[in-house]
């Protein structure tokens, strides 16, 4: 195995549930789709991982590519608003109990999906638990301003899912 391939190999191995989850967000819990967008964002990291200069962190460099991808993707279904479903919970929610912790986040995920394109990236960047900093980096927008909207967007979610 050539040391581009053995690097690729590490970096697919410590970034693809990050990778998965994001996207899972993005496509409304859709398993199958995630998968697919997912390996879209593979394939452009292989084909560029030479170019990549370490101007940024190698996290910060795929969750670019990633929210890329996806917002790609979300434009290409635009037209099609996906109805949520319990079945359509992805496995790695597991933890969640009983039915009415389903329903909410099943309501949660319904939530998200009327959020902008830009606001939906930056609160799963947040539930994703990166920094605000580097979601910053990640959207373009100052570190001021991404703490702003994630409070707005907090609100936003809570008035949303409390059916305010």
């Amino acid at each position: 195995m050539t040391p581009s391939e053995e690097r690729y190999k590490e970096i697919y191995r410590d970034n693809y549930p990050k990778v998965m989850r994001l996207c899972m967000g993005y496509v409304s819990g859709d398993q199958a789709l995630a998968k697919d967008v997912a390996q879209d964002v593979f394939i452009k990291i292989w084909e560029n991982l030479e170019q990549f200069r370490n101007e940024s962190g190698i996290g910060t460099w795929i969750y670019r590519i990633t929210v890329n991808t996806c917002l790609t993707q979300l434009r290409k279904q635009k037209k099609h608003r996906t109805n949520y479903d319990i079945k359509d919970i992805p496995e790695h929610h597991e933890a969640y109990s009983g039915e009415e912790k389903h329903q909410m986040l099943v309501q949660l995920y319904g939530c998200i999906n009327t959020l902008s394109e830009t606001n939906k990236a930056i609160i799963l960047l947040e539930l994703e638990g990166l920094p605000q900093k580097e979601i910053s980096e990640i959207i373009g927008i100052k570190h001021e301003a991404i703490r702003t909207r994630i409070h707005r967007i907090k609100s936003q979610l809570t008035k949303c899912v409390n059916n305010e």
